[in-house]
């Protein structure tokens, strides 16, 4: 839990307690040692937190830094712990796939890395939040190795679906934004297919299973992404305007002047994954946006 404890912000984590014995610790990401005791005696860590800080005007002190620092933080605690039997690193698709991609038919895998030079020289917005990712996984990797630990890092792309955080987080709210008509929201979405080169989609379950699947897969190492499927936005304008014609969705996207793909031109594979012998449970549309719509009106996305 974050330095910052809010007890209404975090009393989702209090309603968790009723499936099992759970502890609740404070801890900071910025402070040295702040999770020792988070993983004493631990098997496995999962390190899903991270900063976030995209308006800054300095990235690499505010997104960058912190990032790295973070991270190496959380692997000197489990160092320290000496019962960690591995250590699960949530990172991002971002780290994979920001690089120049002429063309079409480009399949990614865990072989490639966002080229940090491109990045930091055309400065788009996001741009500190990909080198963090990016020197997160190489500072993990490297600390790992040196320290003979295991690790695995999972790399998920845009996360749909139901969670516990009675909060709306920034994919939720893109992926429902042509529903609930946020315009901010559907920006997201559109800058998520214009530097991914398509809309690729993960469902939350599956990406908590794949997580608890790398940590407890002998075999598992290095990266993994994390992608049920690669879609457009003009895909799901067209789906959810036939399944849920209530909300009047604007299937007209694909007029707004070659703006927004027909189909991907880059996909993400998670032939890794797949091959370790995790299976995706949700695999459509349909599938992934079932729950997403009842969570959406449960946090006040969607009215109805």
């Amino acid at each position: 839990m974050r330095a910052n404890y809010d007890a209404q912000k975090n009393s989702h984590l209090k309603e968790l307690q009723a499936l099992g014995p759970l502890e609740i610790l404070r801890a900071d990401l910025d402070e040295e040692g702040s999770f020792d005791d988070a993983v004493a005696g631990c098997d496995y860590a999962f390190l899903v937190a991270a900063p976030v800080n995209l308006a800054s005007e300095n990235p690499e002190r505010d997104q960058i830094e912190p990032s790295v620092r973070g991270t190496l933080n959380v692997m000197r605690s489990c160092a320290r712990a000496g019962t960690v039997r591995r250590v699960v690193l949530t990172s991002a698709a971002s780290s994979v796939c920001r690089r120049p991609l002429e063309g079409e038919g480009h399949v990614l895998d865990e072989e490639s890395w966002s080229d940090l030079g491109w990045v930091t020289a055309e400065k788009h917005p996001t741009w500190g939040y990909v080198v963090s990712k990016v020197l997160s996984e190489k500072e993990a990797l490297r600390f790992a190795e040196e320290h003979g630990m295991s690790l695995v890092i999972a790399c998920p792309v845009l996360t749909v679906g139901a969670s516990p955080v009675p909060e709306v987080c920034a994919s939720v709210a893109a992926s429902l934004s042509m529903l609930s008509g946020d315009e901010a929201a559907l920006g997201m979405l559109k800058g998520i297919e214009k530097t991914f080169g398509g809309v690729p989609v993960v469902d939350l379950d599956d990406l908590c299973r794949a997580e608890v699947f790398l940590a407890e897969t002998e075999a598992a190492s290095g990266r993994y992404i994390c992608s049920s499927f690669t879609t457009t936005i003009v895909e799901i304008a067209r789906f959810l305007g036939d399944k849920y014609p209530q909300y009047s969705v604007n299937t007209g996207h694909e007029s707004s002047g070659g703006e927004l793909l027909e189909k991907p031109r880059v996909k993400l594979s998670s032939a890794k994954l797949v091959k370790e012998g995790f299976e995706f449970r949700y695999k459509t549309l349909e599938e992934v946006y079932q729950d997403a719509i009842e969570y959406g009106k449960a946090l006040g996305i969607l009215p109805y």
